[in-house]
């Protein structure tokens, strides 16, 4: 009787704490992306777990290839590539654009059904991700995968309001340059301009950016310095948008 008298009050205590842990998340968080808007984050979500990958499989020797640049440290061609490659509607969305969902809904739809009709397996589907969204998760999360992929894209949504919230959007693509994946283990412009094209970042010329923004859907399976047909073809695509969307001088139309 003794013990069950003393584990009541345990257990009271318990549940006087559960409400507050979603008060603590959110507070954290909140400090989180406050600090990292004057603070560069020195390694991302996804840094780590790559390097734990790398440890698990016993390869002891792999490091990853990262060094952070600021804005202007960085030539605009890349900024302008990956806005072109990724989020034309990067200045005007609240970091969700609801058009373009709807666009990568249709493409995907006639590519399932034009996979069925040939019996071949869908090839390429087009995902609808912005740059915040893609911050937010290369930053502060994981990539999931059942359950746990639902609890990301949940958290996905949070961050990315707090980061186009308390981020001016000149930040935001300021960080996604610097902890994109462009190789495998290759983080940021700096790093993938050094690694791939033996320069700085603030070198890169307009094909070599967009040569870069080319194989970020899969920088695992395609490569910037040995492009395929698809890399080639995706990176005229780009250097096209970048003339379109305004080129270096639509830089300077963010806030």
């Amino acid at each position: 009787m003794e013990a069950d008298a003393g584990a009541l009050p345990r257990r009271r205590r318990w549940r006087g704490w559960w409400w507050k842990l979603p008060l603590c998340f959110v507070a954290f968080s909140v400090l989180q992306v406050l600090v990292l808007r004057f603070v560069d984050p020195p390694f991302s979500a996804f840094m780590v777990a790559r390097q734990l990958d790398a440890l698990v499989a016993g390869d002891t020797d792999f490091r990853i290839a990262q060094d952070w640049r600021d804005f202007g440290r960085i030539s605009p061609n890349l900024p302008l590539a990956l806005v072109a490659s990724e989020d034309q509607n990067f200045a005007n969305h609240h970091g969700v654009d609801f058009a373009a969902i709807e666009r990568a809904q249709a493409h995907n739809e006639k590519m399932v059904e034009r996979a069925e009709k040939r019996g071949k397996p869908v090839r390429r589907l087009r995902g609808a991700s912005t740059i915040s969204q893609q911050t937010a998760k290369n930053l502060f999360l994981w990539q999931g995968s059942g359950p746990t992929r639902w609890l990301r894209k949940g958290l996905e949504v949070w961050y990315t309001a707090l980061i186009e919230l308390l981020w001016p959007k000149t930040r935001i693509l300021e960080v996604y340059a610097n902890i994109a994946e462009f190789g495998d283990g290759v983080y940021g412009g700096q790093a993938a301009a050094r690694s791939f094209f033996r320069k700085d970042a603030s070198k890169l010329s307009a094909a070599e950016a967009a040569r870069l923004a080319a194989v970020l859907p899969s920088p695992k399976r395609y490569s910037a310095t040995r492009p395929g047909p698809y890399v080639q073809r995706r990176t005229r695509a780009i250097e096209r948008q970048m003339r379109a969307i305004g080129g270096p001088a639509y830089l300077r139309t963010l806030d």
